[in-house]
């Protein structure tokens, strides 16, 4: 008789039990990057791709992305006085139609999707992080008036460049 006052504390403290290790922690205490890295080399991107300017669009989207979030000193050449580069590389860019105009038969909207990779190596060769599969997809509207005809596949090169910068540093310094 005496347990019934007990049970009502130890089913709280139970129910309690799976939020004590709830994996949060503060901003930056995840990350890749060692202590000693202060200097960021970001050479222009690679490509494999006959796309104009995405490798140019990846790269400037990425030193932005890196002068905003971090307090690294970011140098946009290959330099031997970095303590760590980050290298990049344009696997695959295509554009395919998504949707059709129902009354021309022409297309409407394409869907853009890029593929890279980036490998972040310490100045004495050892890989700090790596991904060789990043994955982008953004849709743009075509243009039906030839007359005022806009090439929209380079603003969504920029959107998804910036989407990119965006996760590889994230990535780079919280690795959830």
């Amino acid at each position: 008789m005496r347990l019934r006052p007990l049970i009502l504390p130890l089913a709280l403290s139970l129910s309690l039990l799976p939020f004590l290790g709830c994996g949060y922690h503060t901003a930056g205490a995840a990350t890749h990057l060692p202590a000693n890295v202060r200097t960021l080399a970001v050479p222009i991107f690679t490509t494999h791709v006959q796309a104009y300017q995405t490798e140019m669009a990846f790269t400037q989207a990425t030193i932005r992305e890196l002068n905003t979030r971090t307090k690294y000193r970011i140098l946009n050449t290959d330099s031997p006085d970095a303590d760590a580069t980050l290298r990049g590389t344009i696997l695959t860019q295509s554009a395919a139609p998504l949707t059709y105009d129902a009354t021309s038969g022409q297309t409407s909207s394409y869907l853009i999707t890029i593929t890279a990779k980036v490998v972040l190596t310490a100045h004495d060769g050892h890989i700090l992080y790596a991904n060789d599969n990043l994955l982008f997809h953004e849709q743009y509207q075509s243009t039906q008036d030839l007359s005022g005809f806009i090439q929209e596949d380079s603003p969504a090169v920029g959107r998804i460049s910036r989407a990119f910068a965006n996760a590889i540093v994230s990535d780079m310094l919280e690795s959830y």
